[in-house]
């Protein structure tokens, strides 16, 4: 590649990152105007070491790459076809609002609000849309306190 090639592309990544993510920013929006989406499969996590490729026909969720391997969230029903050992069976909450990913505090203010309740969460954040996976049994509490903290955030 020339230099003046890379200068170019470098100068095109940077333009790139200056644009601002799309979606809404407002806290106060996103909390007030927040609707749910429970999906109906149980998910877990589950880890692959580095280098390792997952199965081709392995459902994917999310995956993300650590450093101690290679993180997967999958349906149980694919990973226990797939052999593959998990944890967390949960469900998928999607937070049903385009969320920009520049977004302050909303998934802060989630967790918060089910802290309070006792319920764990892992909150992942997508292009579009926030998910919060929630122990396999605790997703109707779940979507009880989300449905609470979206009323209680409108304007009266």
């Amino acid at each position: 590649m020339s230099q003046k090639s890379a200068d170019n592309q470098l100068f095109t990544m940077s333009t790139a990152a200056s644009n601002p993510a799309p979606g809404e920013t407002s806290l106060a929006a996103l909390l007030s105007t927040l609707n749910t989406a429970l999906i109906p499969n149980t998910f877990v996590f589950l880890t692959l070491p580095n280098g390792q490729t997952p199965p081709p026909s392995l459902f994917i969720q999310m995956l993300f790459r650590e450093a101690e391997g290679l993180t997967i969230i999958t349906t149980q029903e694919s990973a226990e076809a797939h052999k593959l050992e998990y944890i967390f069976p949960s469900k998928m909450i999607t937070l049903d609002i385009h969320s920009s990913l520049e977004a302050v505090g909303f998934i802060a203010a989630v967790s918060a609000k089910l802290t309070e309740s006792g319920i764990g969460v892992n909150p992942v954040s997508g292009f579009f849309h926030d998910h919060c996976f929630v122990p396999l049994g605790k997703e109707q509490e779940a979507l009880k306190v989300l449905e609470t903290l979206a009323r209680d955030s409108r304007p009266n």
